[in-house]
């Protein structure tokens, strides 16, 4: 469970900046504090220009939790991945999203904005936000995530 006094970084592209700006304004009237890190408009951008600062914000730690956003979701998610200490799970439904903090330990939470309503993205945040990592046998697993096999 993320406690309401840390700051949850966000980030998307054009794809999901409405259902981030939603997203922000919920997560603030509960009490969150958060960091955009953009993109501040509906206009055209290239996602990775706003997802790669914030994932490495995450994987230095300066941030325990975040929620990106772009058009499929995949996009950011697969930037996001590229950071050691991320892991970002794709939320199609509260299910998954459930699954992704039980079991896998994500610390990011990407969102499709083009596929999901607004009050089901809110929905799958709280669930983020309030699911804890069971641990156990997914600890071992968590960790093996980022190793690579030569």
């Amino acid at each position: 469970m993320v406690e309401k006094k840390q700051t949850l970084a966000l980030a998307s592209d054009h794809g999901g900046y409405w259902m981030k700006d939603f997203i922000v304004y919920k997560l603030q009237e509960a009490g969150y504090k958060v960091k955009d890190f953009g993109t501040y408009s509906g206009e055209s951008v290239d996602y990775p220009d706003f997802i790669h600062p914030m994932a490495h914000a995450v994987n230095e730690g300066d941030f325990e939790r975040g929620i990106i956003l772009c058009g499929s979701g995949n996009g950011a998610q697969m930037t996001a991945n590229k950071y050691p200490n991320v892991r970002a799970g794709l939320g199609w439904n509260e299910e998954q999203v459930q699954l992704i903090r039980m079991h896998n330990d994500a610390n990011i939470l990407s969102l499709p904005g083009r596929f999901v309503t607004f009050e089901e993205a809110w929905k799958m945040v709280e669930i983020f936000l309030n699911t804890p990592f069971e641990g156990g046998r997914h600890k071992q697993r968590v960790k093996k995530i980022s190793q690579i096999i030569k």
